[in-house]
């Protein structure tokens, strides 16, 4: 009798995790389709591109929209804006390579993404080519992550060192003018390669996303996100270089990608303060069968999230060299509610740090800039809670379970049937009761 009530106990859990799982709606993209070489498209990559992108999906969008090819080739171009009902393909061989030079994307006031979509509906980017952000012209380097031979390279661009020669800008190059009278103000100027905002169903998917100003792929504040087959890739050491940002979107699927980046991987953001819980949670997120190399941390959360976090599932994931495994990161000011976060079924190979690790006093470490200190304050406090972890496989890591933070402030976390392989520390949990564990295997040398 009690294994009956077991097995139906565990098949209405199975049914209620399944029933948690809400995929987003496709995108809707008309038959029509036009080539960028009819509207002047240049693949020397010499020639810049901005005006035939504009062109190309000025076409589209009076004919009710459809699918833009890029054929094989190098496109150079300044931003691109993609309007509703339009797919940006890229064909094998193509790459599209955003300029070096801040003041073809500059109007005045601010930088646009490279792509970018406000306030659409039904846009999408698909293909087997390359959008290349080259971000090594936006981004700063901290000098103590490059070679010497690394670092020549850098100084040979121009370019401005800090007072104590510890990060490199790219303020004040030989060959491009800068956009702003300060390399600080030259940074906050700093652009994500593509961002989706306020947008309803998007799909991003099979293309190849590299080297990006700052992040590389942002939804916000959109509904029905569709990630699929997608390949980010940027130097282990690019200054803010996130693979895959999710910020407070409703709907979202992400599958079958690999990220290897040099911040964090795939990574779930909800708003700082008053600003962010006005504007709601990330909701009804899956994210499966994706593999993640190097990155600060294979899946996160945080460090902003003061609209929250609910109904979100993670499993069958990899993730190979990364620094941290399983990470939630926030601090007083930013931080919010988690609510039925379901984690399972997680592989994890050389892990420098920890495998999972809760950090609640969680600061910015800007390059060449004063680390900001956390606040004390009681508002926005981060509460890390209805999270259960199972079935992880870790072989290698140096802590397996690390958390730092108050009873209020993480409490009601579950990990269970997993086995971590650590070098240093089983756990360091600040508070016993935080983290429950069962049949939990630890293992060293």
């Amino acid at each position: 009798m009690r294994k009956t009530i077991t097995l139906i106990s565990l098949l209405l859990s199975a049914l209620f995790l399944r029933a948690q799982e809400v995929l987003p709606a496709p995108v809707n993209i008309p038959e029509n389709s036009v080539s960028l070489l009819d509207f002047g498209g240049i693949s020397d990559g010499v020639e810049l591109n901005t005006a035939a992108f504009a062109r190309a999906f000025e076409a589209l969008e009076k004919g009710g929209g459809g699918r833009l090819v890029v054929p094989a080739g190098i496109f150079l171009t300044g931003p691109i804006a993609l309007p509703s009902c339009t797919d940006l393909y890229l064909e094998r061989g193509a790459v599209i390579l955003f300029s070096p030079d801040k003041k073809d994307f500059f109007d005045g006031k601010k930088v646009p993404p490279c792509i970018s979509a406000s306030k659409k509906h039904d846009v999408s980017i698909s293909g087997e080519g390359i959008i290349d952000g080259n971000g090594a012209w936006w981004r700063p380097v901290k000098r103590s992550k490059v070679s010497d031979t690394e670092w020549k390279v850098f100084r040979r661009m121009g370019g401005t060192l800090t007072a104590d020669e510890s990060a490199w800008y790219p303020f004040g190059l030989k060959h491009y003018e800068d956009i702003a009278p300060t390399w600080m103000a030259q940074e906050k100027l700093r652009t994500h390669l593509i961002r989706f905002s306020d947008c309803e169903r998007v799909n991003v998917s099979g293309v190849i996303l590299q080297n990006a100003p700052k992040f590389h792929l942002v939804p916000q504040r959109c509904s029905d996100v569709t990630i699929r087959d997608v390949f980010v890739r940027c130097p282990w050491n690019a200054q803010n270089g996130d693979g895959i940002d999710i910020m407070q979107c409703v709907r979202v699927h992400i599958s079958g990608c690999t990220v290897d980046v040099g911040d964090d991987g795939i990574c779930l953001k909800g708003g700082v303060g008053q600003k962010g819980l006005e504007e709601g949670p990330c909701k009804d997120i899956l994210i499966e069968n994706n593999i993640v190399f190097h990155a600060h941390g294979g899946f996160v959360i945080g460090s902003e999230f003061s609209g929250g976090m609910q109904d979100i599932i993670v499993r069958n994931n990899t993730f190979s060299g990364t620094d941290t495994g399983l990470r939630f990161k926030s601090a007083p000011e930013r931080g919010g509610l988690t609510q039925n976060i379901r984690i399972s079924d997680i592989c994890m190979t050389d892990i420098k740090d920890e495998s999972i690790v809760f950090q609640t006093d969680y600061v910015d470490r800007p390059a060449g800039g004063k680390e900001k200190k956390a606040s004390n304050k009681n508002d926005f406090v981060p509460e890390f809670t209805d999270i259960t972890i199972s079935g992880v496989v870790c072989r290698g890591c140096n802590t397996a379970i690390r958390a730092k933070g108050t009873l209020e402030t993480i409490h009601g976390i579950s990990v269970s049937d997993c086995v971590f392989f650590y070098t240093d520390k089983a756990t360091d949990i600040d508070i016993p009761g935080m983290i429950s564990q069962k049949n939990v295997r630890m293992i060293s040398y």
